[in-house]
């Protein structure tokens, strides 16, 4: 496959599955890495949509550790929508995947309401008015909330999900209030949630979430993540999810 100045194709060791990324871009991290593994218990026929797609990452690892679903990315820009759909082509996973090159405020012009049975989303972590605005603008939209809030991203979600579809998202872990303020608002129950930190003594730097449309209100905080031991290298679990044991 030809790729454009600045592309490269990264192997995600995981069932050959790769992916086309530009180094000049939003690259992935380790947040799409570990949702897309907090997710991997969706049901198998699962109609899921990954809002804020992005580079696809998270739907090419879920086409990995789901069975018989079809994942529909939602992705505001061009150029990395249509990046996405080079890394499914790469991956012949069009049967599977497909991207929509659309604002999530537009999407019911592509997808019927309450027919969605799980959503996964990485979104923007950063509020419109953080002081980021040198930032690139790839990087800008993917960091910050200048197209879509948190609050659109649970509302539209709560529109398109299934009576008791599961919502999954990662986000900073200092927000949150913010997520189960709105969560709450919108009726996406949160029913369990896990922190993500660098090291066991220091503060969460993320939350994984995971939510059920118009369900109860019983909750489980999940045993901490943590990502590096005392020698500052990755942890049996982190290995795990990486594949690398």
């Amino acid at each position: 496959m030809e790729l454009k100045e600045n592309e490269r194709i990264d192997d995600l060791e995981f069932k050959g599955l790769k992916i086309i990324q530009d180094s000049t871009g939003f690259c992935f991290g380790i947040d799409s890495v570990l949702l897309s593994d907090y997710a991997k218990n969706i049901k198998s026929g699962s109609e899921i949509v990954d809002i804020g797609t992005g580079t696809g990452i998270i739907g090419i690892l879920l086409t990995g550790k789901t069975e018989n679903t079809h994942i529909t990315g939602i992705e505001i820009q061009a150029e990395v929508a249509q990046m996405a759909e080079r890394s499914i082509k790469l991956n012949n996973l069009e049967d599977r995947f497909c991207i929509k090159n659309i604002n999530i405020k537009d999407v019911f012009s592509e997808i019927k309401p309450n027919a969605i049975d799980a959503i996964v989303t990485n979104p923007p972590y950063m509020r419109e008015n953080t002081g980021a605005k040198n930032l690139e603008k790839k990087k800008l939209i993917s960091r910050c909330e200048v197209e879509c809030t948190l609050e659109d991203v649970i509302q539209i979600s709560y529109k398109l999900l299934k009576s008791k579809g599961e919502f999954y998202m990662v986000h900073r872990a200092e927000r949150i209030v913010d997520i189960l303020y709105n969560l709450r608002k919108y009726k996406l129950e949160p029913k369990n949630i896990r922190f993500v930190h660098s090291k066991a003594e220091k503060e969460p730097n993320l939350v994984l979430i995971k939510c059920v449309k118009d369900a109860g209100n019983s909750l489980t905080i999940d045993k901490p993540l943590v990502v590096y031991n005392e020698k500052g290298e990755y942890t049996e679990e982190i290995l795990e999810i990486y594949n690398k044991k």
